[in-house]
């Protein structure tokens, strides 16, 4: 592995894969626990699959972009480390699966000669930031969110703030007040408005603050209604300050920013956001995007031939995957992937096509597909001859008959029933039944393979969800049937209610009976409109017939893509990597926090050796009341327990109390000499700590 260590320019991102590659060595010798090392791993974009001795790689693309020349990168390292195929997610990344952990340093070095990156992919940290695919050539928006998109997921990369959080933490951006980027679901949600001050118009953001989805859906809080520009980064710290802090950090289930944000209440989360802003680096944080939209300019390329007259296939294409921008002359073609699967070779074609034809990029988007933005009109002919010829010209782009749906039991650890199979028997149904349905973009369906709803199902307008039933003695694959969930805009959105669940084999009769009482009865009405007139219990009604377990067959036993009967395996879910720490593991985790603070101070970076020395007095006071099998469910709690059971009863001397001396760093502006004295001090507690283990458990 020596030849990839001196090709890596950024030194960080040298340091980020030769650790993982020390790491995955002690790991193999047995020098670190297995649930520590997983929790690295994951902040890496490792993720372990349902096959053992795999893993999956997350590929991290800030709001879904990528340019010709990474997605060319991206492909090579695919066709080397994993088996070729490409998977887009609903959080616009891109997944590569059965790739050994040996060779992943490798393969994150290949990644990052194109500037692709797998670092905080998985894991506890903030992962991938979303944004509307159509941000940039949007005809109803106020402004383009890519700059702000792009400055928040570099300002937060690496950033020692969100590298350890009890939970993982997602934001996204919407480009006009329809919110395709779904504000309203996430952590954080923005979207951007223009407020006018004394006849300036100046640009900010609606927020929208601990959303999410999973067994429990919580429609986001309002945080404000706006704020300016250059509070947009100020503001996320804060939060992430408070989240890391106060968030639960044992009850796995319970432990997401929406949670926290419930048992709180928005008004108090956000007095203790404004406590936290005396100790920010910003103030206010100014977001060049003047540079950025100077440098956007549009394609001419010449234009080819094309090879053959287009027929009937082509004008239908054109209905749906055809976008207008808002740039004159030009427009955006929608790419149907059928769950978010390609292979290299159309990868590869793509690049060649947009570097050429367009402007060099691609955007995945939140429902698995991506677009080619850019495109001269004159040229769409020409595309969408291209596309044919490389698989990539199905009709029916983000309508009804574009399904989302997760890997599920596919690769999944946390599958419980095969959600890619029964989102191929819908298409089926809906192309072959209900064609009449393929341009309808006003209706959604979505698929999620266990409650965690990477799939999305919770809000959608006809949602499944992948379970188990009990037959007898017997357990069949099983789906729960949700309806009545959409996205509103503005930051308005409403929750999917659970209808009824039925075996797996029966979701196409349910969906043919759904839509076939719809076109009844409807009347004009609109989808949700039927549905809120008959309720829920009349689709119950409607369905129960296909839950009836006495109507069990032996076909029922067996899920989508299966020969076997189903089994009901269920393993380790790495979404949250979750971690069980030893004593002696955190008390070095704290020497190596005091360490990356140190070299911190060393870069004049006041604020990130602050909040690093912060993280390592956290930690060692963690490790000695695990030793004393005291529990803790968050950071406070840490602050708050250690005082009770090692200063106040004078068992560690600290000239004062634990909460004093780590809470300065919420109570002093980021500077060079405060930054310094809190080295020092963090430094003294940490020997005193050490010492007292030391004493406790002799060498």
């Amino acid at each position: 592995m020596q030849c990839f260590r001196t090709e890596i320019e950024n030194p960080l991102v040298e340091r980020d894969i030769l650790e993982l590659e020390r790491k995955i060595a002690l790991f193999k010798e047995g020098k670190i626990d297995e649930e520590k090392f997983r929790s690295l791993r994951l902040a890496r974009g490792v993720y372990g699959q349902r096959q053992p001795g795999v893993q999956m790689i997350r590929i991290k693309l800030p709001y879904g972009r990528v340019t010709g020349p990474q997605l060319r990168r991206i492909s090579k390292v695919s066709e080397e480390y994993s088996t070729g195929r490409l998977h887009i997610t609903t959080r616009q990344d891109i997944q590569i699966h059965y790739v050994s952990l040996d060779r992943t340093p490798e393969l994150w070095a290949e990644l990052e000669k194109d500037d692709v990156t797998l670092r905080e992919a998985c894991g506890n940290t903030v992962r991938n930031v979303t944004a509307s695919e159509m941000a940039g050539i949007d005809p109803k928006e106020p402004f383009d969110v890519t700059p702000y998109a792009d400055e928040t997921f570099r300002y937060f990369l690496r950033n020692p703030i969100c590298q350890e959080m009890g939970r993982k933490f997602k934001m996204a951006f919407s480009s006009s007040d329809e919110d395709t980027g779904l504000s309203y679901l996430h952590d954080l949600g923005f979207i951007p408005k223009i407020k006018i001050e004394d006849g300036v118009p100046v640009r900010g953001f609606k927020v929208l603050l601990g959303g999410g989805l999973g067994s429990q859906p919580r429609h986001a809080d309002v945080a404000s209604e706006f704020i300016p520009e250059d509070e947009l980064i100020p503001f996320i710290e804060a939060v992430l300050r408070v989240f890391d802090r106060h968030g639960e950090r044992a009850r796995r289930n319970k432990a997401r920013m929406k949670f926290l944000v419930k048992d709180l209440g928005i008004d108090p989360f956000l007095e203790l956001v404004e406590q936290e802003r005396k100790a920010l680096a910003f103030q206010k944080y100014p977001i060049e995007t003047t540079e950025y939209e100077r440098s956007r300019s549009l394609p001419n390329p010449e234009s080819p031939a094309l090879d053959e007259e287009l027929g009937l296939d082509f004008d239908l294409w054109k209905q749906t995957n055809v976008l207008a921008q808002k740039q004159e002359g030009f427009v955006a073609l929608g790419i149907r992937v059928p769950l978010g699967d390609f292979y290299i070779s159309q990868a590869r074609a793509l690049a060649d096509l947009v570097e050429k034809y367009a402007n060099n990029e691609v955007r995945f988007t939140l429902r698995q597909n991506f677009l080619i933005r850019d495109v001269r009109e004159d040229l769409v002919p020409f595309f969408y001859q291209e596309l044919k010829k490389i698989g990539l010209a199905e009709r029916g782009y983000n309508s009804f008959a574009d399904i989302t749906a997760c890997p599920g039991t596919d690769t999944c650890n946390l599958g419980i029933a095969s959600s890619t199979g029964i989102a191929k028997e819908l298409e089926k149904v809906i192309f072959e039944d209900y064609s009449q349905y393929i341009n309808n973009q006003e209706l959604v369906i979505k698929i999620s393979g266990c409650m965690n709803a990477c799939g999305q199902h919770n809000m959608a307008h006809i949602g499944f969800q992948g379970m188990s039933m009990k037959v007898g003695q017997t357990v069949i694959p099983a789906l729960q049937i949700l309806l009545g969930g959409a996205n509103h805009g503005n930051g308005n959105g409403r929750f999917a209610d659970k209808v009824t669940k039925v075996p797996s084999k029966r979701g196409p009769e349910a969906l043919r009976k759904i839509l076939d009482d719809f076109e009844s009865h409807a009347k004009g009405l609109s989808f949700l409109d039927y549905y809120d007139l008959k309720g829920q219990r009349y689709f119950y009604d409607l369905l129960k017939d296909l839950a009836d377990p006495s109507k069990i067959t032996e076909e029922d036993r067996i899920d989508w893509g299966r020969n076997e009967n189903y089994e009901r395996a269920v393993g380790i879910g790495e979404c949250a990597g979750v971690v069980i720490d030893l004593v002696t593991t955190l008390l070095l985790e704290a020497k190596e926090k005091l360490d990356l603070g140190a070299e911190a101070l060393e870069d004049r970076r006041w604020s990130d050796s602050i909040y690093h020395h912060y993280a390592g007095l956290i930690n060692g006071a963690k490790a000695l009341l695990l030793s004393e099998d005291i529990s803790t469910n968050s950071y406070a709690n840490i602050v708050k327990l250690f005082d009770e059971n090692f200063v106040e009863t004078g068992r560690i001397k600290l000239g004062g109390s634990f909460e004093e001396i780590v809470y300065e760093m919420r109570e002093n502006e980021p500077t060079e000499s405060f930054a310094k004295a809190y080295s020092v001090s963090a430094k003294k507690v940490y020997e005193l700590l050490k010492a007292h283990r030391k004493e406790e458990v002799p060498a």
